[in-house]
């Protein structure tokens, strides 16, 4: 990380915001979730951060957090048919997937970038 642009910024702001761990101001995505090569303001190499399937298991842990209770809590008070359960909670997990997943991958790119460093 090079001292020209100040204090390193947070790499929860950066990553949730998609920008560049480095910077702050270059777009850290190129598409929905495939990291850019560099960042187009400060020339950072980004594409050398992988995350594996980490922010997939985020995912999976804070909506199974959240829908599991809900779908017992909505099941005790008015007890609906399976077929709507299934309707309903797939539409919730697949709207909680696509808004969590490209946010938490922000973040673990970001948090890679600045504990790792560049070329590690």
């Amino acid at each position: 990380m090079s001292d020209a642009f100040g204090p390193p910024p947070s790499p929860f702001v950066t990553g949730l915001r998609g920008r560049c761990p480095q910077c702050g101001v270059g777009r850290l995505f190129d598409g929905y979730l495939s990291v850019r090569e560099i960042c187009e303001s400060c020339g950072a190499a980004l594409s050398e951060h992988d995350t594996g399937d980490g922010p997939a298991v985020f995912v999976i842990f804070i909506l199974g957090a959240a829908v599991v209770p809900l779908a017992l809590a909505v099941e005790a008070a008015f007890g609906p048919p399976m077929w709507l359960h299934a309707v309903l909670w797939s539409a919730v997990i697949l709207g909680g997937t696509l808004a969590l997943l490209r946010r938490l991958k922000g973040v673990m790119v970001a948090l890679h970038y600045r504990h790792r460093g560049p070329g590690s």
